[in-house]
């Protein structure tokens, strides 16, 4: 008796809308299955709609701040097809729209977009990571900032976050070396999008990518295969051409 070919599995966080969304699309068109997440249950109920025209969805909308609905996640997504092959740590948040000096940002904000930017994607890494590792194969992205190497004014909170989250990925790097899981983060550069929009209300973001021309990036990872080093990739550009 021969056994279905396992069907590779991404598991994407903010997915309802920009960057996770085209993301879904793109490894929709690819053939994997998806395992997707965004706060909006009305926006991650339409994507769904739209993306299972193309592929096997599963789709739980929650607050990755929450640590059991991520453990749920993993859970809804492993018993629906298997081990989680690929996971897209793209859910971020900002912090006060519009964002403010560090001096003025409470000490609870912070708390809060630690919590989602740094927290989260660790919890799902330790959730994801031990099948990795027993299969020796996994794709495991964090999607960071030029704010993370950059001092912009009033973008401390995020900024702070997003360092955090790629000096964990260095370390989880060199933690997971010869197993065969590649570990990576991608500054996707600045794009317009409601997230960006929220940033920085009012200004014109109609000279920027959308995220559709960002999101094919993410799908030449999953076939990359040269070394970068111990650390995939310190800072990696998304390009956009």
């Amino acid at each position: 008796m021969t056994t279905s070919p396992h069907i590779p599995v991404a598991l994407i966080t903010g997915a309802s809308r920009g960057l996770g969304l085209e993301i879904a699309r793109a490894y929709a068109r690819r053939g994997l299955r998806l395992v997707l997440t965004a706060r909006g249950s009305a926006t991650l109920a339409e994507a769904t709609r739209e993306l299972r025209a193309l592929t096997e969805v599963v789709a739980l909308d929650g607050d990755v701040a929450d640590p059991a609905h991520l453990e749920r996640l993993v859970s809804t997504g492993i018993d629906a097809f298997g081990p989680i092959d690929v996971l897209i740590n793209n859910a971020s948040e900002l912090g006060p729209s519009p964002m403010v000096s560090l001096e003025r940002l409470s000490i609870e904000q912070f708390e809060a977009i630690l919590r989602i930017n740094v927290v989260a994607p660790l919890q799902l890494i330790q959730l994801v990571l031990p099948t990795m590792r027993a299969q020796r194969s996994g794709l495991i992205v964090n999607v960071t900032s030029d704010a993370a190497v950059n001092a912009y004014p009033t973008w401390g909170g995020y900024g702070a976050s997003k360092a955090a989250l790629e000096h964990l990925s260095r370390i989880l790097a060199a933690e997971v070396e010869d197993t065969g899981v590649r570990i990576y983060v991608v500054d996707p550069g600045d794009m317009n999008t409601a997230m960006h929009a929220a940033a920085e209300p009012g200004v014109d973001l109609s000279s920027l990518p959308t995220p559709d021309l960002i999101a094919p990036f993410f799908v030449r990872l999953l076939d990359e295969t040269a070394s970068f080093g111990r650390f995939e990739a310190s800072h990696l550009l998304a390009a956009t051409t």
